[in-house]
């Protein structure tokens, strides 16, 4: 039988397209046999280029319509796997993801509907975890009392992204509240959303306030790939994400 695969939903612009492309660049390095078709909005069609396992979905430039427009042919049940531009991996246990990502490719577990395989920031709180556990594909996970951590790549059911945009006004400026909007959007009974208990991954954030950060900046250039115009000299602070020693696949 062929592996699952999964849509990846890239949440950018025309002007970050660059960064979705540096993104997209490093899954091929981190994971090549990745299952995912990388799904890109675009508002003009000359600011993307074409690339393997990429399609394009032509959206508004608003953030609530360009998600909505992505997910517009999903059914609510279907797994997606959600990256935005603003994240990439930097190193992965590709052996425990892939393991998990098979389970959820055959339906998952009906009281699964998300799944955080970097274990970071306030998923270390246990103020932020609900403290009930479940087993999957041999995997501990803890489950998770709201949106916190969902910015980072994971794989939802389509039901959980499009359940808190439809919550989000139509007009998001700056990009940035979003993330004191989700805390204001209660987590439905059903959407149940899981980390696992020991991180698998590291990420990099790609800008801060619209500037490359260091790490960003560095890894474009070691890909190869031209550094856009809109970047000043001066990066924005190194951020990495789950930068913790994690263990390494037997």
């Amino acid at each position: 039988m062929a592996p699952a695969t999964f849509r990846a939903i890239v949440l950018t612009h025309d002007r970050m397209a660059c960064v979705a492309r540096h993104m997209i660049a490093r899954y091929a390095t981190v994971w090549p046999d990745h299952p995912f078709t990388f799904r890109i909005p675009y508002q003009q069609r000359s600011a993307v280029a074409d690339g393997p396992r990429c399609e394009f979905v032509p959206a508004p430039p608003g953030i609530k319509q360009t998600v909505e427009a992505l997910l517009a042919d999903l059914p609510d049940d279907e797994w997606v796997y959600w990256c935005l531009d603003d994240k990439y991996p930097i190193r992965f246990d590709v052996a425990r993801i892939a393991s998990l990502a098979r389970v959820l490719g055959d339906g998952g577990p009906p009281d699964v509907s998300g799944l955080l395989f970097c274990r970071a920031r306030r998923m270390l709180d246990e103020a932020y975890l609900t403290g009930r556990r479940l087993t999957l594909g041999g995997e501990v996970l803890l489950e998770r009392r709201a949106y916190e951590q969902f910015w980072i790549h994971q794989f939802f059911r389509v039901k959980v992204v499009r359940h808190l945009f439809d919550h989000f006004p139509d007009v998001i400026r700056p990009a940035a509240i979003m993330d004191r909007l989700k805390r204001t959007v209660a987590l439905p009974a059903d959407h149940r959303l899981w980390v696992t208990d020991v991180n698998h991954a590291v990420f990099g954030e790609s800008t801060k306030a619209g500037v490359l950060t260091e790490n960003c900046l560095e890894s474009m250039r070691r890909q190869g790939m031209p550094i856009p115009d809109w970047q000043p000299a001066v990066a924005a602070p190194e951020c990495i994400i789950g930068g913790q020693a994690f263990p390494s696949s037997p």
